[in-house]
This record gives structure tokens, C-alpha cells and sequence, in this order.
């Protein structure tokens, strides 16, 4: 892409996108030298600007698509944002299967290097979890952790920690609602997840969200890797600690003796993830993300988008990409969920975007939509899974999940995501439990500004950097960060606090 004061993602679109700040009483063009326009407002960066004359109520288009309407004239060089850009009902057609991209796959697999499990499932992390049953439990189970300073654990080099996972959920809500489904599905999901040699669960005794019946539905695990402390069973607080404590230290030596392998990219599960978007998400980072997937997937590996609330609008763009009808209508279905969910609890799915995001230059949830859909590339949609599940499809899938970082990263995750990569454009500070999770920065200045937080950097596409270099620099960060290399957001201690199972159920 080359380097303009504006952009113009497709010749259709209504709207110009600027690459700097623009000044009134300025003319500009696209990067293609067509369309001159006097610049009448002042334009921030990453903000749109009229292409041409617009009525009151016409559609605006982004991306080929609509973002919105009109809510009064507005003239060419004009700035559009939420004073005079509001959502509007429209069609849209789902096109079921017509856009299925069954791309090719590589003759030879990438590889990385890491942990294989008994089950066949390969790590990309080396943790034992200690993880609450209940957030009567959350104090036990981070003091269990605690224990275990870099000192005590430097006697097991091959262990990258023990991770305390507490959460403020597992008691007060319907013990057969679907919240208590969605909660045991994540904590199984976490016990069975690769990137955890061993797992501890602590429970209080006497919450709704008994340990048990989570056990049962984890089914077959290594030896004597799956433990359990009752704190009333126990004797209280103190006497927890101790007993967890000690069943920590009987797993340490048998997870100290993985070691890192070399094994297929088509072992990984790669979560696709964005936070704090800006005007450039949907130009540099997600769709740069985008095209890591493509490679993704054809090296074998999967890659699972998420976030519903904020693929609202441009749902229509994967149910096309759908390889079964059935898988299409599950997304459909999905949607409908939401808007029902929205509607009983006072909630608009187009309360979206964030104050961050509109600063930004996102206007509508439909704008912030169809960048946010980039991420998960062109090829065929090969599933549809409610929070939290399982994963078990090859390529590129999808997960139902609310657009909440920490919560949407924790569904990927309980699905079996070892890996995930996460855009910002206005700097989300953020790094999912026990999950390597990479940082690509939108811009250049968001990258310049907080490197100590931020991996890979994705804004030189608008100085003239290939989309396909972009998209070979992100994947080749896959590779070494799945490899061992610790992403920032590890050197800087996030992922205790970020493990946060979805609320859906009334608290009683």
C-alpha cells in the first residue's frame, strides 16, 4: 500500500480513510491519485472523510459495504463520525456456501517446538493450573500458587510456572442453568488443555459448582495429574494451603520431564482476538492477521474467530464462506441468541464501539464489524462452537463468545486455543491465562509508544509494506512464540487475573 494523507479501501466506498491528521482548505486524493477533495473539517488520523456529496439517509460505505446512513446532508471533504453517522435497519444476504475457499494445502508442514501430551495434543506452555471451584476457593488457590516462587521452581527448568486461575463465579446462579454449563465447560476445557501438565482444583465444600462432576466430565487424565483440595474437608484455609501445596509438589518432577519436541503446525489451535480497535484495525492488523490464518490453515493448523457482538453486521461474510448449510445456520442462530440476550437484560448489540474506539475513528458497529471479520482470513468456515467447546474441526472455525477480552480469550482457550493472537490499535493491555497471546500493534505510533507491551508491529502497511510480508511476519512469530519465546505480556505478569469464565446467569 502505498503512502497517502488518504485511503480508499474499494472504489465503491463513500468514505477516505486518513493516514495523518488533515486541515481544512487542503485538497487530497487517494492513494491512486483520483478523486481530489477539499478537505472542509479537521480530520484526526485513523478518522473518515466525505469522498463525495451524501443525502440525508444514504447509505455509507467502508469496505464495499454499508456502515451506516447519513443522519443529515453531508458534503464531499466533510468528516463523517457519530454526529452525523447513525446505524440503520437493511438486508442482508447470507448467501449461504456461495464464497467456500477450500485453499490448498502445503506439501510440508511448518514445525515448532513443543510439549506432547499422552493424549496427543501438543503444548505450546509447560504450567501446572490451580484452579478455584468457586471464588470461595480464590484466596487458597492463589496462596497455593504463590508457594511456588522462581526460586523453589528453578530446580524444574521445563516448568514455566504454577498459575493460580481464580474467578468470581461457581455459586448464587441455577445449578443446572446455562451458566453452570457454560462455567464446568470452561474449567474442563482448562484441566484438559495441553498448555497444563497438571492440574490442582480447590473448592470450598459446599458451592453450587461442586468439583465433581467436573472430574467426571474431564473423563481419562495422566496420573496422579489431576488433584483436588476441599477446604472445608480439609480443615479450613490453612490446612488447604498445606495440602495443596504438597500435591503441587508431587506433579512438579513428572511435568518437569517434558521437554519441547519438534512437531507439526497442524497441532496448534490458534485464537484470532482484537481489543482497543482503531480506524487502522480493519486496514493493517486484521486483515494482515487475516492472511496469517490463510497460512494457517494450510499448513493445518486451526484458527477460531470470536467476539459476536462485534461480528454483528458482517455475519453475512462468513455464513458465505459456510462449508455445510447447517454450519451457517449455527452462526445465524448465534446472532439471534444475542439479540434476544440484549433484549433481556436492556443491552443494544450496537452499543458498540467503545469510547476508545470511536476516538479512534470507529463510528457504528458495523463499521467496527467488518474490520473486526478480516481477522479470520478467506477460507471455508468449518465450524461453529458455543463457548467454551471443544474444538475438534480442522481450519478456519468460529466461537461464540461476548467481545469482552478477557472473556472471549478465556472461551478460546477453554476450546483449546494454545496460542492467540490479539490487534490493538489503542493499546489493550492484556494476556489471556496460561496462553501465549500475541500483541499486534495497528499503527506505527501505538507501536513506537508502548513497545514494552506490544509484539509484532503491523502499521508499516500504510508506509508501503506488503500484505503479504505482514502476514508471513506474523505467522513466523507463531512459530517462535509457540516454540518457547515469551510474548510481552509474559515478561510483564499478565494471565492470573485475566481468567474470567462468561456470566450469563442470574446471581441469587
Amino acid at each position: 500500500m502505498s503512502k497517502s494523507s488518504v485511503i480508499r479501501l474499494h472504489a465503491n466506498d463513500d468514505v477516505l480513510i486518513a493516514t495523518q491528521q488533515l486541515v481544512p482548505g487542503n485538497s487530497v486524493a487517494d492513494e491512486n491519485g483520483a478523486d481530489s477533495v477539499t478537505v472542509r473539517d479537521l480530520i484526526p488520523n485513523g478518522h473518515k472523510m466525505a469522498a463525495h456529496d451524501l443525502k440525508a439517509g444514504a447509505p455509507v460505505r467502508r469496505y464495499n459495504q454499508v456502515i451506516g446512513f447519513a443522519k443529515s446532508d453531508i458534503q464531499a471533504g466533510q468528516h463523517i463520525h457519530s454526529h452525523n453517522l447513525g446505524m440503520g435497519d437493511f438486508e442482508r444476504d447470507y448467501g449461504i456456501g456461495e464464497g467456500v475457499n477450500a485453499l490448498p494445502k502445503v506439501e510440508h508442514p511448518a514445525t515448532f517446538r513443543g510439549y506432547k501430551r499422552p493424549n496427543g495434543k501438543v503444548g505450546t506452555r509447560n504450567y501446572i493450573a490451580v484452579i478455584s471451584s468457586v471464588n470461595c476457593s480464590a484466596t487458597v488457590t492463589r496462596a497455593i500458587a504463590r508457594h511456588f516462587t522462581p526460586e523453589i521452581l528453578a530446580a524444574f527448568p521445563n516448568v514455566d510456572g504454577v498459575i493460580a486461575l481464580p474467578h468470581p463465579e461457581g455459586c448464587g446462579i441455577n445449578p443446572n442453568g446455562e451458566g453452570m454449563q457454560m462455567l464446568r465447560r470452561t474449567m474442563v476445557g482448562f484441566a484438559k488443555h495441553p498448555n497444563f501438565a497438571g492440574v490442582l482444583f480447590v473448592g470450598l465444600g459446599c458451592e453450587q459448582n461442586q468439583i465433581g462432576p467436573i472430574i467426571e466430565a474431564i473423563g481419562q487424565h495422566e496420573p496422579d495429574m489431576l488433584q483436588q483440595v476441599v477446604m472445608q474437608a480439609e480443615g479450613g484455609t490453612a490446612a488447604a494451603i498445606r495440602k495443596g501445596v504438597a500435591l503441587v509438589e508431587a506433579m512438579l518432577p513428572k511435568a518437569n520431564a517434558y521437554q519441547r519436541e519438534d512437531v507439526s503446525v497442524s497441532h496448534l489451535i490458534v485464537g484470532l482476538n482484537c481489543g482497543g480497535s482503531d480506524g487502522y484495525s480493519g486496514i493493517t492488523a486484521n486483515p494482515a492477521l487475516g492472511g496469517a490464518s490463510d497460512l494457517l490453515v494450510r499448513h493445518g493448523a486451526t484458527t477460531v474467530l470470536s467476539e459476536t457482538p462485534e461480528i454483528y453486521g458482517a455475519e453475512h461474510l462468513l455464513t458465505r464462506r459456510a462449508a455445510k448449510p447447517e454450519i451457517a445456520q449455527k452462526l445465524i442462530d448465534r446472532i439471534a441468541w444475542w439479540k434476544d440476550y440484549c433484549a433481556r437484560t436492556g443491552g443494544e448489540l450496537d452499543n458498540n464501539p467503545s469510547v476508545g474506539n470511536k476516538a479512534g475513528g470507529l463510528t457504528t458497529i458495523l463499521e467496527k464489524s467488518l474490520g473486526a471479520v478480516a481477522k479470520g482470513g478467506t477460507s471455508t468456515l468449518n465450524g461453529v462452537y458455543l463457548f467454551g467447546e471443544p474444538i475438534d474441526a480442522k481450519g478456519f472455525v468460529y466461537m461464540d463468545t461476548p467481545g469482552y477480552d478477557p472473556v472471549s480469550a478465556t472461551g478460546q482457550a477453554a476450546g483449546g486455543a494454545q496460542i492467540i493472537c490479539f490487534t490493538t490499535g489503542r493499546g489493550s493491555a492484556f494476556g489471556c491465562a496460561g496462553v501465549p497471546t500475541i500483541k499486534l500493534a495497528t499503527n506505527n505510533a501505538l507501536f513506537e509508544r508502548m513497545r514494552d507491551d506490544m509484539d509484532v508491529n503491523c502499521g508499516d502497511l500504510i508506509d508501503g509494506t506488503p500484505m503479504t510480508e505482514i502476514s508471513q511476519r506474523i505467522f513466523d512469530a507463531i512459530i517462535r512464540y509457540a516454540s518457547g519465546e515469551k510474548v510481552r505480556s509474559e515478561e510483564l505478569g499478565y494471565g492470573n487475573d485475566e481468567f474470567l469464565p462468561w456470566r450469563v446467569s442470574a446471581v441469587m
